[in-house]
This record gives structure tokens, sequence and C-alpha cells, in this order.
């Protein structure tokens, strides 16, 4: 889907309000979190590179939290959306 801050998906399908926008960067796909119910997210934390994502997914303790970011920045979601936004181009 795109509106007018760029591409992006529902991360959790159920939840409308969290959405993950995705652009290709110079080097990387890049992701950055938008939710509807903390607007303030989205000028606290900028794009960020899969890279640096999936360096950071090595730490994260998803038993401890509850939440699987492997599964909110998703990058076969990211691919396809650039692919067909490209082809649709």
């Amino acid at each position: 889907m795109k509106d007018e801050q760029g591409l992006f998906y529902y991360p959790y399908p159920n939840n409308k309000s969290v959405r993950m926008y995705v652009r290709q960067g110079i080097d990387d796909i890049e992701f950055r979190l938008f939710n509807s119910k903390e607007p303030q997210l989205w000028e606290e934390h900028g794009w960020a590179p899969y890279l640096a994502l999936q360096k950071a997914f090595e730490m994260y303790d998803i038993k401890k939290s509850g939440f699987n970011p492997k599964a909110a920045y998703d990058i076969a979601i990211a691919r396809t959306l650039l692919k067909e936004n490209q082809e649709g181009s």
C-alpha cells in the first residue's frame, strides 16, 4: 500500500493503527514504524537499515517482551512491495 508518507504494510494485520514503511536506501532496504496511537514515534525514530535491524534482532529477547521484531520488520514483504512499486511505475 502507499500513502503520502510512502510504501507500507501492516505488520499486525488485525491492528491497522500500526504501519511499517519501507524504502530502498543507498545500500539497503530501510524501515520506519508508524503507530497512530503513538505518533511521536515517527519523529523520534528515523529510517533504519535492515542490516542494523538484523544486528538488533540478535540481542533482542523475544521471550521477555513477547514482541517478535523479525515478524514486524519483514524483509520479504518489504522486497515485494518495493518490486511491485517499481514495476507499477
